[in-house]
């Protein structure tokens, strides 16, 4: 069976049988106040991936992803640009589904907004109030972090750790590192609620549509690295607290940076790279191949001499299968059809335990490289092979390159 590597324990653990039942399976989506770029391509990418195999693998996946169109990112920028938040949002919205369908992402079953769900935050927040995990200020609503036993589990910090960690700062505050569940404002975006006018925090944005609909418990939340704290952390306290579940997510996948010239991403140094400018030089298969040479968990560093290399990979691929699915038989099928099957299923069981292993796409794709390398001899060196092997073989590379998503040539 498939296994994966779990945050919340520091090991891959191994998924049950599939029985027909879903995995239910919660993505972190954008803010949506700016364009996409190849960070969220890597991540959304690496998820994407992991959905195809399981169904590969037999599996049921129903995916979630919430789309946050309540933020103080989104309100900075209105405030800069002079446009309506919600205008802003949504236009930022459509330009990531855009995207989205451009990578040829379709596994993701519902998008959600964060504004649609507002009632649904509202009624956990008062549930959390009532239940003690939660107290008012004159400025919010805050989680109390005390009363969270598990709290700095998901990121492996202790208590003394976690006070050095002072987000979110507020004297109204009980403890530094309480995060707020709902802020009073008097101007930008602004919601009805039992405690006056204001937004709803970050993390309960996510809680509340997770929760519903994938219930009170399930079976994977998936996001980048940089998540992990505070906002995966906070989730799973939100959790927890709500329903008394632990744990409350069997499964926290995370994926790892994205380095650009050496360094990590980000709108400081000027480095970031739009999705749809690098769609611009090179095809949505390519751009899968090339993230998928590195392993999802691991900082992934993106080059032009990379891209190039995987162009070059991917169309000796799409060569390949051409030259098989035009290969006319010139004889029966006889022993050199029976030893390319034999290396077929020992290809097909190599790539199986690679991505067994916590989904080890490099490996695989040496695998299927290595095999490819192996027919593209035997095809130059003009030995004979059946019409009905040659067309086996090519379906075959197809649908094992279909699980990272570079299959559909």
């Amino acid at each position: 069976m498939p296994r994966i590597f779990n945050t919340l324990t520091m090991h891959k653990e191994e998924l049950p049988e599939p029985s027909g039942q879903q995995i239910k399976i919660f993505a972190c989506g954008p803010t949506v106040y700016d364009y996409a770029h190849l960070g969220h391509a890597r991540t959304y990418l690496a998820l994407d991936t992991i959905v195809r195999y399981l169904k590969f693998r037999g599996y049921r996946p129903y995916v979630v992803m919430n789309i946050t169109d309540i933020d103080e990112r989104i309100v900075k920028k209105s405030e800069e640009t002079g446009r309506e938040s919600a205008q802003l949002a949504s236009e930022f919205e459509k330009l990531f589904l855009e995207d989205m369908k451009a990578l040829g992402i379709e596994t993701v079953d519902r998008f959600e907004r964060a504004s649609d769900h507002v009632p649904d935050m509202i009624r956990q927040v008062q549930q959390l109030i009532t239940s003690g995990y939660a107290y008012e200020t004159e400025t919010g609503i805050y989680f109390d972090i005390s009363k969270s036993p598990s709290y700095g589990e998901l990121s492996h910090q202790s208590k003394e750790d976690l006070k050095l960690r002072r987000l979110e700062l507020c004297s109204t505050k009980l403890h530094p590192e309480d995060f707020s569940l709902w802020r009073k404002f008097e101007d930008g975006p602004l919601w009805d609620s039992p405690w006056g006018k204001g937004r709803p925090g970050w993390h309960i944005e996510d809680t509340a549509i997770s929760m519903k609909y994938l219930g009170s418990s399930y079976d994977v939340h998936a996001g980048g690295a940089e998540l992990v704290f505070p906002h995966h952390e906070a989730e799973m306290a939100q959790g927890e607290a709500l329903t008394g579940k632990r744990p409350f997510v069997r499964y926290w996948i995370h994926t790892g940076m994205l380095n650009v010239g050496g360094v990590k991403m980000s709108k400081s140094l000027g480095n970031v790279v739009r999705i749809r400018d690098a769609l611009a030089i090179c095809g949505p298969e390519e751009l899968r191949w090339f993230f998928a040479k590195t392993h999802y968990t691991r900082t992934a560093t993106f080059s032009n001499t990379g891209l190039v290399h995987a162009k070059r990979e991917v169309e000796h691929m799409r060569d390949t299968i051409r030259v098989l699915r035009s290969h006319e038989s010139t004889r029966a099928a006889g022993r050199s059809d029976l030893s390319l099957l034999r290396d077929l299923s020992r290809t097909e069981t190599a790539f199986e335990t690679a991505m067994d292993d916590d989904l080890d796409t490099p490996k695989a794709l040496r695998v299927l490289s290595s095999f490819l390398l192996a027919i593209g001899y035997q095809l130059r060196t003009r030995k004979a092979l059946a019409a009905s092997t040659c067309e086996t073989v090519a379906k075959r590379i197809s649908l094992l390159a279909g699980t990272v998503g570079v299959g559909s040539i």
